[in-house]
């Protein structure tokens, strides 16, 4: 009976280790770093889940035409250490975004730095991604 319970929770290890690492990526494996962007735009939706928050932005284009673009900020235990909570950004909020675009031309990019109304700054990213700084 024991090389059986061996043999399945090792199983088990194996099967959640596996999904665990398809879950989370590196900045490089989806994301540019030769394309910087600077989004201003007004908050549609905000994600605060695991293993990334994310913040949905809806940007207006010179020719009037508003995209929702996804912007992939850390995690929320990140952003609570850094000083950013869900309630300082609801719908409707005008916040600006430096951060990358995604290499598949999709309207999501990861999140550098957050300019809040009132002028704050805060860093969106997770510590130890890949992501290059963003410039101010």
């Amino acid at each position: 009976m024991r090389p059986t319970l061996l043999i399945l929770t090792v199983g088990i290890y194996l099967t959640l280790a596996t999904v665990t690492t398809r879950a989370h990526h590196a900045f490089s494996s989806e994301f540019d770093a030769n394309k910087p962007v600077d989004l201003k735009g007004a908050v549609s939706k905000l994600e605060w889940v695991n293993p990334h928050a994310w913040i949905h932005l809806d940007v207006k284009g010179p020719d009037g035409k508003v995209d929702t673009w996804m912007i992939e900020a850390g995690s929320p235990n990140v952003l609570l250490r850094r000083g950013f909570n869900k309630s300082m950004v609801t719908v409707g909020t005008i916040i600006r975004v430096k951060g990358f675009a995604a290499k598949s031309g999709l309207h999501k990019a990861n999140g550098g730095e957050m300019t809040l109304p009132d002028g704050r700054t805060l860093l969106l990213t997770s510590p130890d991604s890949g992501a290059p700084e963003t410039k101010k």
